[in-house]
């Protein structure tokens, strides 16, 4: 191989290691989720423990998750893990969840301020802002 030869290959490999540093320090499309990201005045409920994994949130009652005025997009193939209740502390503050369209199988409740893991074992479907748990 000539000195031309090696120093274009040279070149080529550095090229490819700089294109490959490039690509690995790009940011993420999708980053988690986490309790800071629920806005103030709605549950937020996510696919992970701990509010992480995928979110989805409402700032008011919602009777089919899946086909209500916000749909969830991964309500209907992930287990809810986490939830935060990050409601206003009066009037309907408390937010009853449940595995069935149009509030059908309770399933828990959280008060407002309140966040943590549940038993994730299931799918939720609706919920519904009330005054008290």
């Amino acid at each position: 191989m000539t000195s031309i030869s090696k120093f274009r290959a040279t070149l080529a490999a550095g090229a490819a290691v700089a294109a490959s540093a490039a690509v690995l320090m790009a940011p993420g499309t999708a980053n988690a989720a986490s309790y800071s990201d629920c806005k103030k005045g709605n549950i937020c409920f996510y696919t992970g423990s701990n509010g992480t994994g995928h979110m989805c949130q409402w700032d008011g009652n919602d009777s089919d998750w899946r086909g209500g005025g916000i749909t969830c997009s991964w309500a209907g193939t992930h287990n809810v893990k986490s939830v935060y209740n990050n409601g206003f502390a009066s009037g309907y503050k408390d937010v009853v969840y449940y595995t069935g369209a149009n509030y059908q199988n309770r399933i828990g409740c959280t008060k407002v301020g309140n966040q943590g893991n549940l038993a994730g074992t299931y799918k939720l479907r609706s919920h519904k802002w009330v005054t008290s748990c």
